[in-house]
């Protein structure tokens, strides 16, 4: 386990944490603010083909569900015709049901290595990470723009991140399609989905509320990011379309 720590250390954290310094050093007013947007927004663009790949994978599966639960209906009772079928309809769709969590699983190391290094901020026993070539900051101010200390919770970043949580899984979510024979799974489908709609949302401010507030700056950015991500990709299809 150690080894593997190590490695994710060496590969994500140290580069991650050394280009943070760097950031927070040469940005005018040294804004810990600041600089963990640009470092968030510099990340996701590094990551924008793999996350535009996931956004399209997962809108097309989503598009072709109603001939999924259709082909699910129709071979209840014949599970081996019913995974033909679908594989079937998977190849004649181009469409791969592992493509858009495979992309995402990419992406989820470094992610995790960006709040790790939100979440420790520029704290003292943080410079061992340093290269050899990246003088140690001479004071550090967890400030952002000023205002808000980023060392510790904020309520307004939190509730704002829950916002903009709900907007983007309301994106994502795929609309419910008025059918003339309405069944009890698709009943219980569309429950799940509005359910999960608010679900997100309210549990992204009850647990920003409780961390330091660059995690909440951190996830407001790389939210308000994914949101406009995927209004430039869906325009671009409904053009093609």
């Amino acid at each position: 386990m150690s080894f593997l720590i190590n490695i994710f250390n060496t590969i994500l954290y140290r580069p991650l944490f050394n280009f943070l310094v760097l950031l927070y050093k040469h940005i005018p007013g040294h804004d810990f603010g600041l600089a963990i947007i640009i470092l968030t927004v510099s990340i996701k663009l590094l990551l924008y083909p793999l996350g535009t790949r996931a956004i399209k994978s997962q809108k097309d599966l989503s598009e072709i569900q109603p001939q999924v639960k259709e082909i699910q209906e129709k071979y209840k009772d014949n599970k081996e015709e019913q995974m033909r079928e679908i594989m079937g309809l998977y190849k004649k769709a181009k469409v791969s049901p592992f493509s858009g969590f495979l992309l995402l699983l990419i992406q989820l190391p470094i992610l995790i290595a960006l709040y790790r290094v939100f979440w420790r901020g520029l704290q003292s026993e943080q410079m061992v990470f340093l290269y050899s070539f990246i003088s140690i900051p001479e004071s550090v101010n967890s400030s952002f723009l000023g205002v808000i200390n980023l060392a510790q919770p904020h309520l307004v970043l939190a509730l704002l991140a829950g916002i903009l949580q709900f907007f983007l899984t309301k994106m994502t979510i795929p609309k419910a399609k008025l059918k003339n024979k309405p069944n009890k799974k698709s009943d219980f489908s569309n429950i799940m989905q509005k359910q999960m709609q608010y679900f997100f949302p309210i549990f992204t401010v009850l647990i920003l509320f409780r961390l330091p507030s660059a995690i909440g700056l951190y996830w407001i950015t790389t939210t308000l990011f994914s949101i406009i991500q995927q209004y430039f990709v869906f325009k671009k299809r409904l053009k093609q379309a």
